[in-house]
């Protein structure tokens, strides 16, 4: 029982601690000198690095949750 709460807290930690990194890191990230594809390029890479966060996160919980199961089932 105690590994559902482990799973609950990693779960908060990332979303929490991926938040944070998103907004005080990604956030202010600026592109400049491409003229009119500034902004383009710029929300592109944003929405690519958020993207590559959420798949990190998915398979961190991913592997948190099958080691769960595993360590459930031999018990």
């Amino acid at each position: 029982m105690k590994e559902i709460f482990l799973f609950v807290f990693v779960m908060w930690l990332l979303i929490i601690g991926g938040g944070q990194l998103l907004v005080l890191v990604i956030a202010p990230l600026t592109i400049s000198g491409y003229g009119k594809f500034d902004s383009i390029l710029d929300s592109g890479i944003k929405a690519l690095i958020a993207i590559i966060l959420v798949v990190a996160w998915i398979f961190i919980l991913s592997k948190i949750k099958n080691w769960i199961f595993h360590k459930q089932i031999k018990n």
